[in-house]
């Protein structure tokens, strides 16, 4: 629905793959053959800088759990922005906006951050109320979709009221 709802705009828009906080391996995979697909399907350029950093993510967040999504946001979209500033684009947004489930007010700030430090646009669009329309759309697509944001620490929260449940069982 970003690409759709900024298409509708007449923004043309090319697509970024830098996702080190995704783990395992195979829901990586899964993620970015999923993009190449989808990516075709709608005729999008997308910049692949496909590096799977299960060792850099978990290094720099093993200490912060409570606070890994900083890193995380930070770390992906500050990739964005510097790859967007010198190669000559006119801004950056981000497909995070549409997710209720993110935390949607450290994102923007991040990005607003970004935006001076790299001295170029900061496209902002809140695309939350598309979220259930867009999962609806891309659905009949029939290709794979998440179901966790993509850390290995929120795999295991994904799972926790069922591993709280089995530690009170004995299972």
């Amino acid at each position: 629905m970003c690409i759709k709802k900024l298409r509708e705009e007449d923004i043309d828009v090319t697509g970024f793959w830098y996702n080190t906080n995704i783990h395992p391996y195979m829901e990586y995979k899964a993620r970015r053959d999923t993009l190449k697909k989808y990516s075709e399907m709608i005729n999008l350029d997308v910049i692949y800088k496909d590096e799977y950093g299960l060792r850099e993510f978990t290094k720099n967040t093993i200490n912060i759990l409570d606070n890994r999504c900083r890193y995380c946001y930070y770390s992906r979209l500050d990739e964005v922005a510097r790859y967007a500033k010198e190669n000559g684009y006119d801004a950056f947004c981000t497909s995070l906006l549409i997710s209720p489930y993110q935390k949607h007010d450290l994102i923007k700030k991040i990005c607003e951050n970004l935006s001076e430090k790299y001295n170029i646009k900061f496209l902002y669009k809140d695309f939350r109320p598309y979220y259930y329309e867009g999962k609806a759309m891309f659905k009949e697509t029939g290709l794979y979709m998440q179901k966790y944001c993509g850390c290995v620490f929120s795999e295991e929260e994904r799972y926790e009221k069922l591993i709280n449940k089995n530690k009170k069982w004995k299972i």
